[in-house]
């Protein structure tokens, strides 16, 4: 069993297309790594210098990660990751 991934649909060229990735991984810092070998680009959209990219939303099985351990939230088989681009704006 593996980690699923739901990709953003701004990631999506990065995964030719798929709404949901596997992976594997210990911790989501490891995940996006694995994913990185098989989706060549995408840990970059996520992480930035080891940490989480600031626009970037990651939450495992629907808790924000920010409030966990970060990139160095333990995943384990059979979670669920959802990556989402942070959304900004408002009325002008």
């Amino acid at each position: 069993m593996a980690i699923e991934v739901r990709i953003p649909t701004i990631l999506r060229t990065y995964t030719d297309g798929q709404k949901a990735v596997e992976g594997n991984g210990d911790t989501l810092a490891e995940l996006f790594a694995d994913l990185e070998t098989r989706h060549a680009g995408i840990q970059a959209r996520i992480v930035d210098n080891g940490e989480l990219r600031r626009f970037v939303n990651v939450y495992l099985n629907d808790e924000d990660v920010r409030f966990l351990e970060g990139i160095n939230t333990k995943v384990a088989d059979g979670d669920n990751v959802t990556i989402l681009p942070a959304v900004a704006g408002g009325m002008a």
